[in-house]
């Protein structure tokens, strides 16, 4: 049995927006384009036109979080991350407590409309690229520009590779 080659996401109608992610977008002057993906099993580039699917990461520091925006694929570099934030301990909260920072379950963490503004930091591979995010919402994610995304959250650019 052959499988159905995969559809490209459509734009979303915006009756059907997440309202977070679209308020936040507008108050930041963000400019997205939200996107209902109908395929199934992981994102590919080729779901969205080639552009880069990035996820989002919560990581705790002490008593606060931040959110790293890296390539879907990509594995991050702890030791860069410690160094770039002068500490030496950081960790992954659980997902009640990735909930409690963002109102969002995982699979759907994204900085748009996250309960509290985390500084964000995105790797730098990304940069001059368009990315796909997620919106707090399965199914639905968001194409944005990723120099934009940096913009509208004042977001550090760091290299973060392996």
């Amino acid at each position: 049995m052959s499988e159905s080659p995969a559809r490209e996401a459509q734009v979303a109608p915006a009756s059907i927006h997440p309202e977070r992610a679209r308020a936040d977008a507008a108050t930041r002057r963000l400019a997205v384009e939200f996107l209902i993906r109908e395929s199934v099993g992981r994102p590919t580039s080729s779901d969205f036109a080639g552009a880069a699917i990035v996820k989002t990461i919560v990581v705790q520091r002490g008593d606060s979080f931040l959110l790293v925006v890296a390539p879907l694929e990509a594995q991050f570099n702890w030791a860069k991350l410690r160094a770039h934030l002068g500490v030496n301990k950081l960790s992954l909260p659980d997902a009640d407590a990735a909930f409690a920072a963002t109102g969002y379950e995982r699979g759907t963490i994204t900085p748009l409309g996250a309960e509290t503004a985390w500084p964000v930091i995105v790797d730098d591979s990304l940069v001059g690229r368009t990315i796909v995010i997620g919106t707090g919402v399965h199914g639905i994610a968001a194409r944005v520009a990723a120099n934009d995304l940096i913009r509208a959250y004042g977001a550090a650019v760091v290299d973060l590779k392996k």
